[in-house]
């Protein structure tokens, strides 16, 4: 990382447009189980911060959240993609999630800007292929002011480590979303001045962290 952002909370997103600092997230001290579990990319600690500590709800009540898990972006990719819906029973019966996270696996990330096409494919309905698909799709299922969460980590190619990151937000921004921040949620527990980290199995070796990109769908009335 090039530069150490404060390891402060954040506070509740911003609703206006500038975007907050990076910041870095560590589970607590008595949290056991810092990394996440295979197959995942955020730890359960921080979907837990997500839902009481990040939308500043009252009284740090949990929000309610659908989490989906991306792993290819092939044709027909919806149909492949495990959802988990963490409901609030004090929300009512509103069936329009307001925060949608989605962890990306490494292998169906692009690796750079090029590899992220604004408008998909030349095909017939390409709109609805890969990255520019689905994050059109996931402006249209969210209500104005709605959280897209995006939750990924770095691979490594040829030995060196990609950042995808630059390319997914340029993605989200065409489809109508308005960056927020960027979070560091660290594997690991900070002790003294160093980390002692908890790596998953499957993460690309030396890699202790994942990244959070928070956005919020623009409705232009």
């Amino acid at each position: 990382m090039s530069k150490t952002p404060s390891r402060r909370s954040t506070a509740s997103l911003p609703r206006t447009s500038h975007p907050l600092p990076t910041t870095i997230w560590f589970p607590g001290p008595d949290e056991p189980k810092a990394a996440p579990i295979p197959g995942a990319v955020l730890p359960a600690w921080a979907i837990d911060k997500i839902r009481t500590e990040f939308v500043g709800r009252p009284g740090h009540l949990p929000a309610p959240l659908l989490k989906i898990a991306i792993r290819d972006t092939a044709p027909g990719m919806d149909a492949r993609i495990p959802c988990t819906d963490f409901a609030a029973a004090a929300d009512g019966d509103s069936d329009r999630p307001s925060i949608l996270l989605a962890e990306l696996h490494p292998d169906a990330l692009p690796a750079t800007a090029h590899d992220l096409p604004a408008g998909g494919s030349e095909m017939p309905g390409a709109l609805e292929d890969g990255w520019p698909g689905f994050f059109h799709r996931a402006h249209r299922l969210l209500p104005a002011g709605g959280f897209l969460l995006l939750a990924t980590r770095q691979r490594r190619d040829c030995g060196r480590l990609t950042d995808p990151l630059g390319a997914l937000i340029a993605g989200a921004r065409t489809a109508g979303f308005r960056y927020l921040q960027h979070i560091v949620v660290v594997y690991g527990h900070p002790v003294g001045d160093r980390l002692v980290p908890a790596l998953p199995s499957d993460a690309s070796r030396g890699v202790a962290y994942c990244d959070l990109i928070a956005l919020s769908a623009i409705t232009h009335v």
